[in-house]
């Protein structure tokens, strides 16, 4: 088996498994959940959690638009590397800012016609496959640009491609004591559903490592996957 970075899923979410505040782009828990009396107390603990988080991040474009990384200012440089999955929700400037803010980073696409394919900086380095594989871009970052850990902070969609493609090795979760419903409303883990017994090796069965209670009834879960 060919090498690939160890992995962590790491997110925030609410008792109900949810990881957005609706069904919109609109509503989103980064937005959100500061306007909220009793979230919004002990939501800093997760941002302080997260800044320990690996020197590699994954994540996604539809994410990223959402949170405003095409109209943001450009930041400032960090010592982390991003790998941000992508085909249409990034614009140019979308591009940019994650150059700015990158030691390394890595666009993943199937969309030969990207913006980034347009941008001539030193820092862009595109990985671009005809069908996304989610294990060969794994395998790639470990053997082309040394990464051996890194943080998946994707959505619920490519969360449940990475689940069953076998390729979460930890999963770390904050838990904020909120309950949003909703069944459009993205959760951990959404994707297609099982339809067969004999899927259920699908599944991703997790061993409990450390239960932290949190100021603000928020709670940090972590677990290996062991299946």
């Amino acid at each position: 088996m060919r090498k690939r970075p160890i992995t962590t899923l790491f997110m925030l979410m609410t008792v109900d498994g949810k990881i957005s505040t609706g069904a919109t782009d609109d509503l989103d828990v980064d937005k959100d959940f500061p306007k909220i009396n009793g979230v919004k107390e002990g939501l800093h603990q997760y941002y302080d959690i997260e800044q320990t988080t690996d020197m590699w991040s994954l994540n996604s474009g539809r994410v990223q638009a959402k949170v405003g990384v095409n109209e943001s200012p450009f930041p400032n440089k960090t010592d982390v590397s991003f790998v941000v999955i992508d085909n249409s929700h990034m614009t140019a400037h979308g591009v940019e800012y994650f150059i700015q803010l990158s030691k390394t980073f890595v666009l993943a696409t199937t969309n030969k016609l990207h913006p980034a394919f347009s941008i001539k900086n030193d820092n862009v380095n595109i990985i671009f496959q005809e069908k996304l594989n989610l294990a060969k871009l794994l395998e790639n970052l470990h053997e082309n640009y040394s990464c051996e850990r890194i943080t998946i902070q994707t959505g619920g969609t490519l969360n449940e491609m990475f689940l069953r493609c076998k390729l979460f090795d930890y999963v770390d979760i904050v838990i904020a004591p909120v309950l949003v419903g909703g069944k459009d409303t993205s959760t951990l883990i959404d994707g297609t559903s099982l339809l067969e017994s004999n899927e259920l090796s699908k599944l991703g069965v997790l061993n409990l490592e450390n239960c932290d209670v949190l100021k603000g009834s928020y709670i940090r879960l972590r677990y290996k996957v062991i299946g």
